[in-house]
């Protein structure tokens, strides 16, 4: 039986909280929302600005809107995509763990992309959606034109560090604590909502709500289905990046430490970017928000 304020601090020792956020325009209200559909489950995205298609990918726990800044700040020359991951908010929730498997969510990925006629997109990730985006230029690396990362190492890194770094394995109990039996019971949305200390009301209010339309079992099959367990296993072997990669490490992050960013370039066939920012945890693209957005703005752009 799990304790529940186990439970609570392992949660909130590996993500700890949002800092202050920059103060941008809110485009809550000014975007477009439509669905993709892969094979039968639809995706929700939110949509705002004209260009090139920029997909956005959230992590747990989360929902669109965690790209809020970004999208302020790409509108003017980019059409910005974030979706809802399946089981979150107003994305379909199919029921299995099988569903949640790596191809399924890539798969929703390359919907979206068809959804907007397009043939490739730029592809944008933190945390679970960070795993998302490597997983595209891994597996469909054609419809991917750019990468950009946040708070989530290359695949062989995290299995590096599991193996080999016996503090991430320490930090990474919130992730074996997901994987039991239950565990979705232990979850509620105001809990998840958590880490929104130093947001306003209003921000704080739409992720309970979007946290209320989520299902917690879904969220945790993430974990289930394709988070590492033990005894780990190194991965190796994977392909080479083929498309340039911005990558952002917020060094205060818990649940992904920074020595899993060693030798990333080792993996990469094209320019390879890293910006690591002191002071902010695991939720970058808040903490940092307008250094997120400008380093993004230039490096697109460039």
């Amino acid at each position: 039986m799990m304790d529940k304020n186990a439970f609570w601090a392992a949660l909130t020792l590996a993500f700890g909280l949002a800092h202050a956020p920059a103060m941008a325009q809110d485009i809550y209200d000014s975007v477009e929302h439509g669905y993709a559909d892969n094979n039968g489950v639809k995706i929700h995205y939110a949509s705002i600005g004209k260009g090139p298609l920029i997909v956005m990918i959230h992590g747990f726990p989360d929902f669109w809107y965690s790209w809020r800044h970004q999208m302020a700040a790409l509108q003017d020359d980019y059409q910005c995509v974030a979706i809802d991951l399946r089981g979150y908010n107003k994305s379909d929730k199919p029921e299995g763990i099988e569903n949640y498997a790596i191809k399924h969510l890539v798969g929703d990925i390359a919907a979206v992309i068809k959804h907007f006629d397009q043939e490739k997109a730029i592809v944008v990730g933190h945390d679970w959606g960070g795993m998302v985006a490597w997983q595209c230029a891994l597996g469909i690396p054609d419809m991917v034109e750019r990468l950009i990362v946040c708070n989530l190492p290359h695949p062989q890194a995290i299995s590096r560090e599991l193996v080999n770094n016996p503090q991430q394995k320490a930090n990474s109990a919130y992730a074996r604590q997901f994987q039991q039996e239950g565990a979705h019971t232990m979850l509620t949305a105001e809990g998840l909502a958590g880490f929104l200390n130093a947001e306003s009301d209003d921000v704080k209010q739409r992720y309970v709500e979007a946290f209320k339309a989520s299902d917690f079992e879904a969220m945790l099959a993430y974990y289930k289905m394709n988070y590492p367990k033990e005894p780990y296993e190194q991965i190796t072997g994977l392909p080479n990046i083929s498309m340039p990669v911005l990558q952002f490490h917020g060094l205060d992050d818990k649940a992904l430490l920074s020595d899993g960013l060693n030798n990333t370039w080792d993996w990469m066939d094209k320019p390879y970017t890293l910006v690591t920012v002191p002071g902010a945890g695991h939720w970058v693209q808040h903490d940092a928000a307008d250094l997120v957005s400008s380093m993004m703005k230039a490096w697109l752009n460039r």
